[in-house]
């Protein structure tokens, strides 16, 4: 008894130690001991075969979960207008970016000659023609779809369960709104239930990480480190592309760069720094009104970023489908790749605020691609690297969008310096119109990006 105290606080210092720190000493441990012990390693297989079940177990409740939450969550009537746009810009982003990962994957081949441990025998299931695959997306029974694991069925149902549910929460009828508001409780208790059960999985990742990448290096040995090194490679090389996409799309609508970078360059070192974008969420409030978008369009489009808005982390999806293909010693299709993509666009509107988003979407992808789930451990091995930058990628993104929305609505973009709301000096012109025009009496539109008399922190 004396010693129960001891060992609860060893847990509790487990629990509070950072998990980018644990799946780091996991990565390092697990290849030396590959490295060192050889084979006998290889039987540690097991213990990383635990942790890819846990990860194919959360699939499911996820998708159902976190899609009805995040597409209830949008207001039928803050979908006209301001909402429309902030949709359509994020998933058309999202579908560039992960389209971005993929290109650059299948040009760079990560994972080529590396082959998973207990691999050899498995054979990934093959993929239905594309025609079949897209029928396939409306379920003919739900239930069905969902214990056979067919991603795209559970996703349609879960977004129109979700649409139903919006409007039912927004009805005027107070017994609708009423069972509406009940559903959505309901709703909000399984996300919590679900995402305790991802925390949990979590925790238990440094030590499925460490097995698995123990038994790739007694089987591969040093080779196993280049292929992850190039993974590494193509996600921050999709990264720095999509910023530049970015750049492209601001200066097109007349915004200038160096006024919208010198304001978003806070929020993007904090999403890098704490690879979080709901937790950046403040710091990009604060640079959105630098920029001088009024509250009625970063009140709406920021948080709904942070909820749907996954281009860096669909970069990756793209890049590591790529590379667990090249692993399994498959050649994707088209219509693999297609659906890919469009996995990639439908699981960001669920997906983005749960922990461990990227490994997950990238789950959802590999299963959809009939891909063996074996290489995904190793990615979640380096899956902290990649995420800071892509986390810098999606707050990223949620700005650029926040800012061109505002810059398409009349009257929702002023000159700070003015000490404007939404009746401040109008920053731009009434769209569509050229370039930035100065704004009077306060000061240029577009000039240095630190506004006079804002103290540094603030």
């Amino acid at each position: 008894m004396a010693n129960q105290p001891s060992r609860r606080s060893l847990w509790r210092r487990y629990l509070d130690f950072p998990l980018i720190y644990k799946l780091a000493i996991a990565l390092v441990a697990g290849a030396a001991t590959g490295l060192i012990v050889g084979e006998p390693a290889a039987a540690l297989q097991p213990l990383g075969d635990v942790f890819l079940r846990l990860l194919q177990m959360l699939v499911m409740p996820l998708v159902v979960v976190t899609l009805i939450a995040g597409v209830s969550s949008i207001s039928p009537a803050r979908l006209g207008g301001i909402g429309l746009k902030a949709l359509v810009f994020y998933l058309v982003t999202s579908a560039l970016a992960i389209t971005v990962g993929l290109v650059l994957a299948l040009a760079v081949s990560p994972g080529a000659g590396l082959q998973a441990p207990g691999e050899a025998e498995q054979r990934p299931e093959e993929a239905p023609p594309l025609a079949e695959t897209l029928l396939g997306v409306v379920p003919e029974n739900p239930f069905a779809a969902l214990a056979e694991g067919n991603v795209l069925a559970v996703m349609f149902a879960a977004i129109a369960a979700g649409i139903a549910l919006a409007f039912m929460r927004d009805s005027a009828e107070e017994r609708i709104r009423g069972l509406g508001e009940f559903v959505r409780r309901g709703v909000d208790a399984g996300m919590e239930l679900v995402f305790l059960i991802v925390r949990g999985v979590l925790q238990y990742a440094p030590v499925g990480v460490f097995a698995l990448i123990a038994a790739v290096m007694a089987e591969t040995g040093v080779g196993a480190l280049v292929p992850l090194a190039k993974l590494t490679a193509v996600v921050y090389g999709g990264v720095a592309v999509q910023i530049g996409v970015y750049a492209a799309l601001l200066a097109l609508f007349g915004i200038g760069l160096r006024r919208f970078f010198g304001a978003a360059r806070d929020p993007m070192v904090t999403a890098f720094a704490t690879r979080s974008s709901s937790g950046t969420l403040p710091v990009s409030t604060r640079a959105a009104r630098r920029m001088g978008v009024d509250e009625g369009v970063y009140g709406f489009t920021l948080p709904l970023g942070a909820t749907v808005n996954m281009d860096g982390t669909a970069i990756y999806v793209g890049a590591a489908t790529v590379f667990v293909a090249n692993v399994a010693g498959v050649e994707l299709t088209l219509s693999q790749l297609l659906m890919v993509v469009l996995v990639g666009v439908l699981a960001s509107i669920g997906t983005a605020g749960v922990p461990g988003a990227g490994l997950i979407m990238l789950s959802l992808a590999v299963s959809q691609a009939g891909l063996p789930f074996a290489p995904v451990a190793l990615v979640a091995g380096i899956d902290a690297i990649l995420d800071m930058v892509r986390t810098m990628c999606n707050v990223t993104g949620d700005l650029t969008g926040t800012r061109i929305i505002a810059r398409t609505e009349r009257g929702m973009v002023h000159d700070p310096d003015s000490g404007g709301g939404s009746g401040g000096a109008a920053a731009d012109p009434p769209p569509p119109g050229a370039h930035e025009a100065a704004a009077p009496a306060g000061g240029p539109a577009d000039g240095p990006p630190g506004e006079p008399g804002e103290r540094p922190g603030t």
